[in-house]
C-alpha cells in the first residue's frame, strides 16, 4: 500500500501504443578537436596499447563497449575556424594552427583521413561538419568530393594519393555548428545563415541528393533567438535538410532536485522545437517533415575551473580543458537523458552525446597511461545495449516534484521500448526525488511477459560518488532484487536519485 514514506507511480505497457522505432543514431557521441579529446584521447602514437595507425586500442574498445552508433566530428565551436586541408597529406607536411574557438594550437595529426579510419574501427557511423564561419559553400563541396568522390577529379585523386583508396562515403552532413552564438568564429544572424545554408545544401545535394543534412538550430533554449531563428533558417532551407540541430546542457548548481529536473527541462526544448519546426511547415504548406537532431547534450559543468580555456600568449597543444569527474547524480540525469530522447522518437531522429573522451566525456585517459569508465558510462551502454524494436507510449501516473526554479515535474521518468523478434520488452526507468524512494507498478499483461531475464538499478547512498582511474568499480549498475512480475504486473522499488533498467522475456 502507498504510504507517505512509499510513494508509488504507475505506468501501463501496450503494444497497441507506439512513438516510434527505436533509432539506433539516437546513440551517436561528438568528436572535437577540443582539449584531449582527441590528442591522448583516441589518438596517441605513443601509448602501450596504440595500433599501427596511433589510435589508441583502449579507447577503440571502451568506444565498442558505449555502443556508439554515429560520431560528429571535428566540432563544435572547433569547425569554425577549419581548414579541412590542413589535415590531410604527410603528416610532416601539416601546419600547425591557431584554434580561435579553444585559445589552443592543433597540429593537424589527425583529419578527415584518420577520423574515417578511426571511425571504421570503432565500428561507427561518421557525422561531419562544415566550416560556414570563416568559410562556406566551395569549402563545403571540396571537402564532399575529397571525402565521397570515387576518382576521376582532383581532390578524390588527391585522397587517393594520399592512401585512402575507397571513398569514405559520408551521408551525414551538419551543415556549420552554433552559428546564432556570438562565441562562434564568424557567428551570423538568422538570415545571413540560412542563405549560406540553403546554398550549400543546394550544391552538396546537386552531388549526392541523398544526403542527410542537418541545419544550424539554437543553440540552447536560453538564447533569446530561439524560435524566431528556427523561423527564419527553416523557412529558407525546410526542403533542403532533414534535420535542425538541438544543443542543451545541464549542470548542478547545488540544488540537486534541481538537477534532476534536466529530463522534464529538455521534454519541453524538445516540444518547442517542434512547434516551431511544425509552423514553419504548416506556412510552407510542405508535405515533407523535417525532424530533429539533438547533436549536443550531457551534463556539463561549465561554470567550474575545468571549463576555462588558457588565455594570453598560451596556446598549449591538446590542454586539459572539460574534463568533468562525473558523479552518480549526473550519471542518473544521463540516463534520463537518454530516456527523454527515446520518449520522443518520432521528432528526435538522430542525437550525441557530447563528447566521447575526457572532455565532458564518459570514457577518461591518462597521458601514456590508463583508460576508465565514467559514472555516465554505464547508463548509456546499457540502454545502448538493450534498447530495440519500437518505443512503446506508455500511461504514467506519477508524484510530482519541485524545485527551487522547477515546479510540478514528474518524480518518475520512464521509456519501454519492444522487440518482437528478440521476445523481449525493457523498461528503463529513473526516480528524480532526492528524498524518496519510489515504488514501480506496471501493467504489462498486454505484453505476454513470462519472467524477468534482468533488472539493474545504478544508484549509491552518496550520490555525489565519482569515478576516478585508482576507483571506477566500486560502484556499478547492480540487480534490484525487488523487481517483480506477478501475472500482468511487475513492480519494482526505485532508490531515491536512481536509473534502473528492467528487461522483461515475452511469451
Amino acid at each position: 500500500m502507498e504510504t507517505p514514506e512509499n510513494p508509488t507511480a504507475k505506468i501501463t505497457l501496450d503494444p497497441a501504443f507506439v512513438v516510434g522505432p527505436v533509432r539506433r543514431k539516437s546513440f551517436g557521441a561528438f568528436v572535437e578537436h577540443l582539449g584531449r579529446c582527441v590528442y591522448t584521447g583516441i589518438f596517441e602514437p605513443e601509448h602501450p596499447t596504440a595500433d599501427e595507425d596511433g589510435f589508441r586500442a583502449d579507447v577503440l574498445e571502451l568506444t565498442k563497449e558505449l555502443g556508439v552508433s554515429t560520431v560528429r566530428y571535428p566540432g563544435g565551436n572547433f569547425v569554425s575556424g577549419y581548414r579541412w586541408e590542413d589535415g590531410v597529406g604527410p603528416k610532416d607536411q601539416r601546419p600547425a594552427r591557431l584554434d580561435l574557438a579553444w585559445h589552443s594550437t592543433d597540429p593537424n595529426l589527425v583529419g578527415v583521413d584518420e577520423f574515417a579510419k578511426w571511425s571504421a574501427k570503432a565500428g561507427v557511423e561518421p557525422m561531419m561538419a562544415v566550416n560556414l564561419g570563416t568559410r562556406g559553400t566551395q569549402e563545403a563541396l571540396d571537402l564532399l568530393e575529397y571525402s565521397n568522390i570515387k576518382g576521376g577529379t582532383a581532390l578524390s585523386e588527391q585522397r587517393k594519393a594520399n592512401g585512402a583508396v575507397e571513398p569514405h562515403n559520408i551521408t551525414m552532413w551538419c551543415l556549420g555548428n552554433e552559428m546564432d552564438g556570438f562565441w562562434q568564429i564568424g557567428h551570423k544572424k538568422a538570415g545571413e545563415y540560412a542563405r549560406v545554408a540553403a546554398e550549400t545544401a543546394r550544391a552538396m545535394r546537386m552531388v549526392n541528393p541523398d544526403l542527410e543534412l542537418v541545419a544550424c538550430g539554437s543553440s540552447a533554449p536560453s538564447m533569446p533567438t530561439f524560435g524566431e531563428w528556427e523561423r527564419v533558417v527553416l523557412n529558407e532551407t525546410y526542403e533542403l535538410v532533414d534535420l535542425i540541430s538541438a544543443h542543451q546542457y545541464f549542470e548542478d548548481f547545488g540544488d540537486l532536485q534541481e538537477h534532476l529536473s534536466a529530463g522534464h527541462r529538455m521534454e519541453a526544448f524538445i516540444k518547442d522545437l517542434t512547434s516551431h519546426i511544425d509552423h514553419v511547415k504548416s506556412v510552407l504548406k510542405s508535405e515533407k517533415q523535417v525532424n530533429i537532431s539533438f547533436d549536443e547534450w550531457n551534463v556539463w559543468h561549465m561554470s567550474r575551473d575545468e571549463s576555462k580555456a588558457p588565455t594570453g600568449d598560451d596556446w598549449p597543444v591538446a590542454p586539459v580543458l572539460l574534463e568533468d569527474r562525473y558523479t552518480v547524480a549526473d550519471a542518473v540525469v544521463v540516463g534520463d537523458l537518454l530516456i527523454t530522447l527515446l520518449r520522443n522518437t518520432d521528432r528526435v531522429h538522430a542525437a550525441s552525446l557530447a563528447q566521447l573522451v575526457n572532455v565532458i566525456a564518459p570514457i577518461m585517459t591518462e597521458p601514456g597511461g590508463r583508460s576508465w569508465r565514467q559514472t555516465t558510462f554505464h547508463p548509456f551502454a546499457l540502454t545502448s545495449r538493450h534498447a530495440s524494436g519500437t518505443v512503446l507510449n506508455l500511461a504514467v501516473e506519477s508524484p510530482l516534484l519541485d524545485s527551487d526554479k522547477t515546479s510540478g515535474f514528474s518524480a518518475l521518468s520512464a521509456v519501454a521500448t519492444l522487440d518482437a523478434e528478440a521476445n523481449e520488452a525493457v523498461v528503463f526507468a529513473v526516480n528524480r526525488s532526492t528524498t524518496d524512494s519510489l515504488t514501480l507498478a506496471a501493467a504489462v499483461g498486454s505484453l505476454g511477459a513470462s519472467k524477468v531475464i534482468e533488472a539493474v538499478t545504478y544508484a549509491n547512498k552518496d550520490p555525489y560518488w565519482q569515478a576516478t582511474a585508482d576507483d571506477s568499480t566500486s560502484v556499478l549498475p547492480s540487480e534490484n532484487v525487488s523487481a517483480k512480475l506477478d501475472g500482468g504486473k511487475l513492480t519494482a522499488e526505485l532508490p531515491a536519485v536512481s536509473w534502473s533498467m528492467i528487461r522483461l522475456q515475452l511469451g
